[in-house]
């Protein structure tokens, strides 16, 4: 959430960056309505402050005309102040509302945007960050897609997964069930090499969790909802993670804090349809290991850096084709100042599968969190927050099985030997 004098003070670079998010017109509005809340906020708060002064001086006055045996003038005043407490209610009633209302705008503005984020509508409007440089695997017209493979070699099976739960939840089995293991403990032991704390939170967050990291009021439909004791499952780790530093002033030595989680993540994917939903490349319930720093804000566009490097560091030792992508503003995420993504190339299907968002949020999440450092001005201060895919399984597991799959079975990357055991699948 942005901080309503930020949006004073920079207007004209927050109507920007909801311009490269493609809003207009109407939409635009929100920073004017949450400006013209903001000034009945202050002019409020100055009326209800001289009427509470005032009453309290007239209070002094009565219990001083009292002592003086001045009873009837102080009687008057009496009668006055008691006059007053009734406006007095109407005005902290008419001051919570505004604070109601100020926060449900702000909750609506986006982050915005860095420089660096392109303009466009969709994901076909995103730019190469980093492209892959060598010639793209060609398997042939022969090669089978994961879900073939899956089959072939009983790995998972989606029937099952509808039978017990719906479509969208696989069901792992035998050497799919090791590979999925031995994925999850590769990459968080990669992550401790890199210095992340490992952190095995709650799959379920209350509201505060959800609204405080950027999934509520803004991803809520995608989310599922337990309703009866309103808990939501959680759609990455990034959330409840986040939130282990909800409302805590952090000492600025303790900077950078790095911590990772592997957690199963549940998406309702509403509206989702077409190739892109076929086998694993889109599903309900699948396991991702997820890293998150907090940072001092100077050092939070170099540590973007280092995360994305983290990532791709993973897939050079899994042996995938890969590329960067810096998103544009049309799909870029309601709380992301900056996110680059990373896609694996499938040879079988012959495109580009997205495995990872690498995201700097600024202080968007952290002021919902109230997460905070003192500076060496010894002013209170708002921290940084950054996330990753570090990695997501589903579409890495497709394209491990279609890259690698050879008449002997499937070569596995010499990565993954020890984690899985075995060097093919067979």
């Amino acid at each position: 959430m942005l901080q309503v004098n930020f949006i004073r003070e920079n207007k004209e670079r927050v109507l920007a960056g909801l311009a490269t998010r493609n809003y207009k017109g109407e939409r635009l509005a929100i920073v004017d309505e949450v400006l013209a809340l903001d000034d009945r906020r202050k002019s409020t708060q100055t009326a209800l402050d001289a009427m509470l002064a005032n009453n309290n001086k007239l209070s002094k006055e009565i219990g001083g005309l009292y002592r003086q045996g001045k009873r009837e003038e102080a009687e008057g005043l009496k009668a006055q102040v008691e006059s007053q407490k009734g406006k007095v209610k109407e005005l902290e009633a008419t001051m919570r509302q505004i604070k109601t209302d100020l926060t449900n705008g702000l909750l609506e503005i986006p982050n915005v945007p860095h420089p660096n984020v392109p303009s466009g509508n969709s994901d076909e409007d995103n730019e190469v960050f980093q492209d892959w440089d060598k010639e793209l695997l060609d398997l042939g017209e022969t090669a089978l897609p994961h879900w073939e493979l899956g089959k072939k070699y009983n790995l998972f099976d989606f029937e099952l997964g509808v039978k017990i739960t719906g479509a969208g939840f696989p069901l792992f089995r035998g050497k799919g069930a090791r590979l999925q293991r031995g994925l999850i403990n590769f990459f968080l032991d990669e992550a401790a090499k890199a210095g992340y704390e490992e952190i095995i939170p709650p799959l379920l967050v209350n509201e505060d969790s959800a609204r405080a990291t950027g999934q509520l009021p803004d991803k809520e439909g995608q989310m599922y909802h337990a309703t009866k004791d309103n808990l939501y499952l959680i759609p990455t780790a990034e959330v409840p993670v986040t939130n282990v530093y909800r409302d805590v002033i952090i000492n600025e030595k303790d900077f950078p804090i790095k911590m990772t989680a592997h957690t199963p993540c549940f998406r309702r994917e509403a509206g989702s349809y077409g190739k892109d939903v076929k086998g694993l490349n889109r599903v309900h319930q699948f396991d991702k290991v997820e890293v998150v720093q907090i940072v001092h804000p100077e050092k939070s566009y170099e540590v973007l850096k280092e995360m994305v490097k983290h990532v791709e560091n993973l897939l050079i030792k899994l042996e995938l084709p890969y590329r960067v992508l810096t998103l544009c503003g049309g799909d870029l995420g309601f709380t992301s100042a900056l996110t680059y993504d990373f896609e694996v190339y499938s040879a079988a299907q012959k495109r580009w599968l997205e495995v990872s968002s690498v995201s700097n949020f600024e202080t968007f999440q952290s002021n919902r969190l109230k997460v905070r450092f003192k500076g060496a001005n010894k002013k209170t201060q708002l921290a940084h927050t950054l996330n990753g895919s570090a990695l997501a399984l589903a579409r890495i597991v497709a394209a491990l099985l279609e890259n690698n799959q050879t008449e002997e079975g499937i070569k596995l990357p010499a990565a993954l030997h020890r984690y899985v055991g075995m060097e093919v699948i067979d």
